[in-house]
């Protein structure tokens, strides 16, 4: 069972619409084939009846109405005719567990609540709903009041209650507790349908929900992604693997759906899953080890049972420090991608590279890194030694650089409207000094891959105009674009414009080994397109690296 939309809501300052609410209980119920769900408490607000309302006339309609249940309380006729107001047919009924929780919060004897949860249950009958009990603090009870515990079981037997809920409701038993506990109940009541709710405190849900399975429990209640109070509730994921591989129960949860519906309880609630939660985190069938990806590609041989397609997901090969060939070659693979052997080894020596900067490269990040590092000239005639930026909310923005171009090294400062003006005007002076014509920015995009990760990888393209005078009336001349890759969007612009000074230093020189030629040699024919024009629009070298798309 189920109980993401009742007791998985009491997450701190997690509250699903009534829509919300809908579409989860029909994947609960219709495409991911859970038993029943729990999915409101009586009397809390008009959203909660709303909510309520709309499940229950769906559920009608898809005759699945009995397994939608609603916890209610010890309160006479009140909790009854809210279920039945809300259209419900089930009715989850919160009692005491242990004598503590029974004398001290409810300030009744035993016998006065007994005959409280006798008035609600048999007037819940006379409205035909059918009646399950909680025994919230079971595992207080079971342990420190048996003889409590015993009276209470003994009642509920005579009131006929469909099934009685153990409840371990601070998270407090370990799994030889739950084993000893259940097992004790099963043991004396063996005609009773016992089932075990489980609360994380120690970590121990899952481990608990297996040992409860094995004592005899003929169900045990989940809720998506752990959500719930404290800790949380036992996450139904887990416990779908767990019974699976580690039990020889089995149930009738499409595991295939596991992944999707927790990323849907991961936006509704606003309570982002951790990277490496079991069998639904996103960085849990990811292999950042080389060795592992090698070993998987010579035979799976770091495959186990939880294989990520039996849960809705794929397995990732992350690029990082730890990278080896057969971790790139992997994403290459996935990606349709082919490059050589001393292409491949540049897009490594990058990776590792950003790597240290504590940067992934996702297969998502990829393309952009292969567009950036195969583009990049072997000799660079021109290199950004250095340069610092400086902005804050009460002063201009600052720049610093030094542009080193034949052996020289010249340094220059200036300020500007954004990091990057200031960037580029201290550059222009420094350029200026070494003699380089600094093109026109004509344009400058940004790109992202998708999933809106903060430390993704940026891909900066900016495009170049290099206009010419004549008669002193100026002229538009010919454009080309620089790509530059990186976690930081300032440093991808500063790889891109690095590349344009490279470009328009190679086409300069060039140029001047073309007109030598054809000063040595008369003009018969007109001359061919120079392949260094070619070369420049792109910001690379004539005789270019073969790149993935080639």
């Amino acid at each position: 069972m189920d109980t993401t939309l009742r007791d998985g809501e009491q997450t701190p300052n997690v509250s699903y619409t009534p829509a919300e609410k809908l579409q989860l209980a029909r994947m609960l119920l219709v495409d991911l084939d859970v038993d029943r769900i729990e999915m409101a408490s009586t009397r809390v607000s008009a959203g909660e009846m709303e909510s309520a309302q709309a499940i229950t006339k769906w559920a009608r309609k898809a005759r699945v109405i009995q397994r939608v249940e609603m916890l209610g309380y010890t309160d006479g006729k009140k909790s009854v005719d809210w279920i039945c107001e809300a259209g419900g047919k089930v009715l989850n009924l919160l009692t005491k567990g242990s004598e503590k929780h029974c004398t001290m919060q409810l300030g009744l004897t035993p016998e006065q609540h007994r005959d409280k949860i006798a008035e609600t249950v048999r007037y819940a009958r006379r409205k035909r709903l059918t009646v399950n009990v909680y025994l919230e603090d079971w595992s207080s009870g079971v342990r420190d009041s048996f003889d409590y515990v015993f009276a209470m079981v003994e009642a509920l037997r005579d009131l006929r209650v469909a099934r009685i809920y153990l409840a371990d409701t601070l998270g407090q038993f370990s799994p030889d507790d739950v084993t000893r506990y259940v097992g004790l109940m099963t043991a004396t009541w063996p005609a009773v349908d016992f089932e075990y709710h489980g609360h994380n405190d120690y970590g121990l849900a899952t481990a608990n929900c297996l040992a409860a399975i094995q004592a005899g429990a003929r169900g045990v209640h989940t809720s998506v992604n752990g959500m719930g109070e404290r800790a949380g509730n036992t996450s139904l994921a887990e416990v779908v693997a767990a019974i699976h591989d580690h039990s020889d129960f089995r149930t009738a949860i499409r595991e295939d759906r596991l992944t999707a519906l927790a990323s849907m309880v991961e936006t509704f609630s606003g309570k982002e899953l951790a990277a490496n939660t079991p069998v639904v985190g996103r960085d849990v069938y990811t292999q950042t080890a080389g060795i592992h990806a090698d070993g998987d590609a010579k035979g799976d041989l770091y495959g186990t049972k939880l294989a990520p397609a039996r849960f809705g997901g794929a397995r990732r090969y992350a690029l990082g420090k730890l990278s080896g060939k057969a971790s790139l070659d992997q994403n290459l693979e996935e990606l349709g991608i082919e490059i050589s052997d001393a292409d491949r080894d540049l897009v490594l020596e990058r990776i590792i590279d950003l790597g240290d900067k504590k940067h992934i490269v996702s297969k998502d990040d990829l393309p952009y890194l292969l567009a950036d590092v195969l583009k990049t000239p072997d000799d660079q005639l021109v290199k950004i030694e250095s340069y610092r930026v400086d902005v804050a909310s009460d002063e201009p923005p600052k720049a610093q650089v030094a542009l080193a171009y034949r052996g020289r090294v010249e340094k220059a400062e200036s300020s500007g409207d954004g990091g990057y003006d200031a960037f580029m005007n201290a550059l222009k002076k420094a350029a200026r000094t070494l003699e380089i014509e600094v093109p026109i920015l004509a344009d400058y995009r940004v790109r992202i891959p998708p999933g809106g990760r903060t430390g993704a990888l940026v891909e900066t393209t900016i495009t170049w105009r290099k206009d010419t005078s004549t008669n002193g009336r100026r002229k538009q001349g010919e454009t080309f674009s620089t790509l530059g890759v990186d976690s930081d969007q300032l440093a991808a612009a500063v790889i891109a414009t690095e590349k344009m000074l490279n470009g328009v230093v190679t086409r300069r020189a060039s140029g001047r080994t073309k007109a030598s030629k054809s000063a040595a040699k008369p003009a018969a024919k007109p001359a061919a397109k120079p392949a260094a024009r070619t070369a420049a629009k792109g910001g690379r070298r004539a005789t270019p690296r073969r790149r993935a798309s080639d």
